[in-house]
């Protein structure tokens, strides 16, 4: 009875242990992108506008827009992946529509480019 009460044990512990790994996600799109742009606001003053989004490998990520040194914008947003387009859903922002995307490489960078062809951001 000992050898097969410890038999299940075994089996349990093997079980528990195969059942419990997660699923690596390995998309492209994890990381961090971003898009700068300077500004003029008076004739020598210059700002720097830059939005970022953070894709983490669970499709949610965070977008941050940094006016200077100042985060003026900051909110979640859920990804998913259809074919090679990829869509963001802003959770926090309600008039905000969702954007579809590419990623599409040049020589120099990597980029996100919508889908009408708009460079959105570049990888970091």
């Amino acid at each position: 009875m000992k050898k097969f009460l410890s038999l299940m044990a075994i089996c349990a512990i093997i079980f528990t242990a195969n059942c419990s790994r997660i699923e690596q996600n390995n998309d492209p799109i994890i990381g961090i992108w971003s898009q700068a742009k300077t500004e003029s606001t008076s004739n020598a003053a210059k700002t720097t506008i830059r939005k970022e989004w953070i894709f983490n490998d669970v499709y949610l990520g965070r977008y941050h827009e940094i006016n200077g040194n100042e985060i003026t914008l900051q909110t979640d947003f859920a990804w998913s992946k259809e074919g090679d387009a990829y869509t963001i859903e802003y959770r926090g922002l309600e008039n905000t529509p969702h954007q579809t995307f590419k990623i599409v490489t040049s020589d120099e960078n990597i980029l996100l480019k919508q889908i009408d062809g708009d460079d959105i951001a570049i990888r970091e």
